[in-house]
Formats: structure tokens, sequence, C-alpha cells
């Protein structure tokens, strides 16, 4: 009879395989058949375009910009707010969430209102110091810089996860041998982390390679194409040209999958990195001494750019009639006409109620999945068990919007009628953010020693007690990590549901494109508004379920 162990593991190499495969297969099948012949005619055409070697060129220098921005913030917010007494720790963790709670679009079009070179807001504060236009956010320092802080939250996230799990009596040594909080977050911290910072490296790289709305609204005005845009660009042809789509597409899944194939033979020396063992631990903060309050003034400092005044900005723009720069006449105009329009809108009240339930359903079951993967990559001695972490980490190269062109291919002809349903956003959601939840997973778990499941397997306990009674709860800080992220990125989701929703299954993310398209930015903003205080809410809760689970804090 079949172990429940291998029961287990199997069903979740299935579901995982057909999840990164199905979709992938048929891009495949759009980008090198035709007519039943492989053809090679799509590669030709998608790199036979002027510009390629500006293309290829943009894209490498705009992700590496934006990741090296994001890791940076995620690694030191997430170091100061778990190892450190830095004031307000609580409000630092939730206020590094807020850019993941606004949408890339809205987000995108707060900084056109503040850094616009004609009419942002900081233009114009600035002009009598620098001139005029001393900002232009239509370049690829302003792609850069806003790409790299709406990315921030990833890192930080994963982060926090590695460094709950991490027993920091090297850094507590390291502070009563008399070194300074820097040398000890260089020569110590870092070094104990580099899963996880690697593991970040990875997600943010790819995440920035692979998205639109920053590159589209920011980039397409100044002139800077990257692969996204040109991917976006083709789909917007009428017919849409989605072989040429799929070429650029497969370019960023080999780009990926060697990536991948680095980062395992990386982690294979990754036992050095261990510090939860059987030894017990209480994490502790490390005190900054004089260094506390210019520190915590300097984290404000990042705070009130990248976060306070873009969530401001909206604020004001949601109480307006319709944008213009702030002036006292028009702060004396506002009114909450917009709000009012929105909730007696039966279309929006829809739409949020399906993002939630779609939210809570996409993150319970990534999270679920991704755990029993990070087991089985990490711990397990079954040969090719690799292969599993390459295919969940495969539907990371695919953008959205070529990932629902798949699904629509797939369930169009799947013999259950569920196309049109909540069920296939579901499932493109599942498939989205699958990758995100393995590698937080996979970061926590490879800091927790063998012995203390080993231990409990020698007693008597079943590999599925000792898995969810010493793995998980030992993990619950990553998982709890990873759930809060795949919510809010299943609420923001645009790429797949643009071409995967029909009516009636509406989501927030639909809306704002949609008034978006039409000129209405007061509505979005109002929009916007009303998500952050709702996302805000929950990312609490998580954060205060997080710290009743798992490994405690003083």
């Amino acid at each position: 009879m079949l172990q429940p162990k291998f029961l287990v593991l199997g069903l979740t190499t299935v579901i995982v395989a057909y999840l990164a495969l199905v979709p992938l297969g048929y891009l495949l099948w759009g980008t090198m058949f035709r007519n039943g012949q492989l053809t090679f005619d799509n590669f030709v055409v998608a790199y036979s375009e002027a510009g390629l070697g500006t293309l290829t060129l943009n894209t490498l220098i705009y992700s590496a910009g934006a990741t090296a921005i994001s890791v940076v913030i995620g690694v030191v917010l997430a170091f100061f707010t778990e190892r450190t007494d830095i004031p307000s720790r609580r409000l630092v963790f939730v206020g590094s969430l807020v850019p993941l709670i606004v949408p890339g679009l809205l987000y995108t079009i707060s900084w056109i209102f503040l850094a616009s070179p004609r009419t942002g807001i900081l233009n114009a504060w600035l002009e009598p110091l620098f001139g005029p236009e001393a900002l232009n956010v239509f370049s690829m320092p302003g792609l850069i810089v806003v790409q790299g802080f709406d990315s921030a939250p990833l890192a930080f996230l994963l982060m926090v996860a590695a460094f709950r799990s991490m027993d920091p009596a090297l850094e507590e040594a390291g502070v009563v041998g008399g070194g300074r909080i820097v040398d000890v977050f260089r020569r110590i911290t870092v070094p104990l982390t580099k899963p996880a910072i690697l593991a970040a490296v990875m997600i943010l790289s790819v995440r920035n390679v692979e998205s639109f709305e920053t590159p589209t609204l920011l980039g397409t005005p100044a002139g800077i194409q990257v692969f996204t845009s040109r991917i976006w660009q083709v789909l917007q042809g009428f017919p849409p040209d989605y072989g040429q789509a799929g070429a650029y597409s497969v370019s960023l899944l080999l780009a990926v999958c060697f990536g991948v194939w680095a980062y395992s033979r990386y982690q294979n020396n990754s036992t050095q990195f261990q510090t939860v063992t059987g030894k017990g631990f209480r994490p502790r903060a490390i005190p900054l001494g004089r260094w506390r309050r210019p520190l915590g003034a300097l984290v404000l400092a990042y705070f009130t750019v990248a976060i306070v005044l873009p969530v401001l900005v909206l604020v004001y723009a949601s109480t307006q009639r319709f944008y213009s720069v702030p002036t006292w006449e028009t702060l004396g105009n506002a009114s909450l006409e917009n709000y009012e329009y929105i909730f007696n809108n039966p279309q929006t009240t829809r739409a949020l109620w399906n993002s939630i339930v779609l939210g809570l359903a996409a993150a319970t079951v990534v999270i679920v999945l991704s755990a029993l993967v990070a087991w089985l990559v990490v711990r397990s001695r079954i040969r090719g068990a690799w292969i599993v972490d390459n295919l969940a980490f495969l539907p990371l190269a695919v953008p959205g919007l070529v990932l629902g062109v798949s699904l629509i291919f797939v369930y169009l002809r799947f013999p259950i009628p569920i196309y049109g349903t909540i069920l296939v956003l579901l499932i493109a959601y599942v498939t989205r953010f699958l990758p995100y939840g393995v590698r937080y997973a996979s970061a926590s778990m490879y800091q927790i020693g063998t012995e203390l499941e080993e231990s409990a397997l020698v007693s008597g306990a079943s590999w599925w007690k000792s898995f969810v009674r010493i793995n998980v709860p030992l993990l619950m800080p990553g998982l709890i990590a990873g759930w809060s992220y795949v919510f809010m990125v299943s609420v923001r989701e645009l790429g797949s549901s643009v071409l995967l929703y029909s009516p009636g299954t509406e989501v927030l993310s639909i809306m704002i494109w949609e008034q978006y398209e039409n000129g209405n930015f007061v509505q979005l903003s109002a929009l916007g508004v009303l998500m952050i205080v709702l996302m805000s809410v929950i990312v609490a809760v998580a954060q205060r379920l997080g710290a009743e689970v798992g490994v405690k804090s003083n």
C-alpha cells in the first residue's frame, strides 16, 4: 500500500506540474507550431525588429536597477524591524507593505502626479531651488526608482521571514564583543541570510523584467521600450500577434530556467546557513544606542518619499472633480463625491467581493502547496526533486497577459465548463503566484536544522505528524509572510484578469483599468484609497496572527 507521505508528495507534484506545464505547453505550441508544423518564424520576426539590442539593454538596466533598490531597502528595513529596537517597529512593518496594497497602476500614476516634468507637485516645490523640471519620472532613472519602490515590499517580506527563523545569538555576541551595528550587519547578518537574499534577487529580477504597468506608463512616452512593453504593443494590434508575444516570453523563460539552475547549485551548500537547530532560542532586539533616533529618522524619510507622498496625492486627487496641482483653492473645493459614486455603484461592490474571495482562496492554496514543495525540494532525498522546484518557478517567466491567453485556449476546450467563472481566475492566480509562495517557504526551510525532524521520526512520529507539528510551526513566519504577499498581489493582479474576467466576475484591478482607460483619475484615486484602508487592516490581522504562532519574540 502506498505510504501517505508519497501519496501527498505525489499529488503535490502532479498539481504543480499541471499548473506549470499546461499553460507553458500552449505557449510553446502557439509560438513554435503553425498548422501542426514546427516553425521558428515568430522568433525570426520578433528578433528582426529594429532596436533589439536597445530593447535588451533597456530591460537589463531597468531590471537590475530596480532589483538593487528593492533588495537594499528590503534587507535594511527587515533588519531594523526584526533585529533592532528602532522606534515603532510594528508601524515600520505595516508601512513597508503599503506599496503592495496600492496596485502598480495606481502607484505609477501617483508618481506621475508627483514627478511629471510640467505638472508634478515635487517639481513645483523644487523649482525655486533647482529650476523647472528638476525631476522627470518619464526617464530610465524614473522607471528604476518607481519600480524599485513598488517591489521593495516583496524583498522585505522575504527577509522578515528569514530573520524571524534565524537564531540571533551570533549577532548578539558581536554586539556584546563591542562590534558596531554596521559591522554586525555586514559581517554576520548578511552572510547568514545569503539564501534569502539570493532568493529575493532572483524573484525581483524576474518580477521586474515581466512588469508592464511602469514601463508602459512611464517608458512609452519617453521612447524607452523594454520586453514587456514590446509584448504589450504586439498584443494591442488587430489581430493581436500572439506569436511574437510568445517568442519574447519563451526567451524570458529560458533566462529564468538558467537562474533557477544556478540557484539550485548554490543551495547545495545551504547547511552552512542553518541557524534554527535543536537548541532553543528567543529573538531579542539589538540596542541601537545613540543611533536609534537618527536611523529612525532615516526610515521615516524613506516612508515619506516612497509611501506617504504617493498615498497623500491619491487622497488629494480622490477629493477633486478633476486633477490639478494642489493649491489652497483646490484644497478648499474638496468633496466626497467620488466616494459616494463608488459606494453607490453595484459593480464596485461586486468587484470588491470577488477580489476578497479570490485573494483569500488563492493565498491559502498557494501556501499549502508551497509548504509541501519546500519540504520535497529541501528535505527529501528523492531524485529529481529539483525538477519540482523548477516547475513551481516556471510560471514566473510567463507574463500575466500571455498566461491569460494560454488559459483561454486551455479552458475553452476543457470538458468541465469553468471558463467565464470565478474558478478560472482562481486557477490563474494560483498558477501565477505559486513561485512566490515556494520561495518564501524554501528560504525558511533552509534555515531549519534536520535534527528536529529526525528526533521526531526516531521517537515514532509519522512523517505527516512531524511535518505538521515541527516544520509548519517553524515555517509559520515565512508562510504568514508569503500568504500576506500572495493575497495582496492577487487582489491587485491585472495582467491575467483583464483577459479572463467576464460580466459578473469583475475584480478591483479591472475596475481600476477601465477607469484609467476612460481617464477617470479622480475615481481611480478614491478606489485606491479604499483599497489601502482595507488591505492595511488585513495585513495588520495577518501580522498579529503571525506573532501568535511559530517562534515567539520577547
